[in-house]
């Protein structure tokens, strides 16, 4: 009876080691842009909030297999929620593209920041081996006086490769496209203002 039992469970558990899953991969969205000749605009900013629509906010990465169908993708996610990484890469890339330390995504002791931009991601999606695809409509508003400046960027950046890294890296670049826009406006409204 015993030796009945010794092998059951053997037999269990090889079953267990040949059913165990593979592991998950993580991805994180990597601030791409890089200050170009302008001169920098010294004024802080804050970034945030970020909305982003309920189909895509989960860490899994949510791909698109077909027009009208996407498939969750339980191995392949996202390091953290995709509001925090859209604000903080956002404000990462503005950093840079400003040429200002001050941008922060949340408040900070005796940060006063000039201008809050806003972001409501409209459509995030994913197509491994073709492209990353990204449609925001923004707003940056002068935190005194209230005047603002908004817009909408819609693009496509192609994924150079077919794993999840390259549409992370894509996911990227879009999003350096969205920082580029923001920054235009948060030039423009600075030299509108005496």
């Amino acid at each position: 009876m015993l030796r009945c039992n010794a092998r059951t469970l053997a037999l269990a558990l090889v079953a267990a080691c040949g059913c165990a899953s593979p592991p998950s991969s993580f991805y994180a969205l990597e601030p791409v842009a890089s200050r170009g000749p302008a001169a920098p605009v010294p004024q802080a900013v804050i970034v945030g909030p970020v909305s982003i629509p309920a189909s895509v906010d989960r860490p899994e990465f949510v791909v698109r297999i077909a027009e009208n169908q996407v498939r969750v993708d339980e191995l392949n996610r996202w390091v953290s929620p995709l509001s925090d990484a859209i604000a903080r890469t956002v404000s990462t890339n503005l950093a840079a593209l400003l040429g200002t330390p001050d941008v922060a995504t949340a408040p900070l002791a005796n940060f006063q920041p000039v201008y809050r931009v806003t972001v409501d991601v409209q459509r995030f999606d994913s197509a491994p081996g073709e492209a990353a695809s990204l449609d925001a409509v923004w707003v940056v508003r002068r935190t005194a006086g209230g005047s603002a400046r908004s817009g909408r960027t819609t693009v496509s950046e192609p994924a150079q490769g077919d794993g999840h890294g390259a549409l992370a890296a894509a996911h990227s670049r879009a999003v350096a496209t969205l920082s580029e826009d923001i920054a235009a406006a948060i030039r423009a409204e600075a030299a509108s203002t005496p």
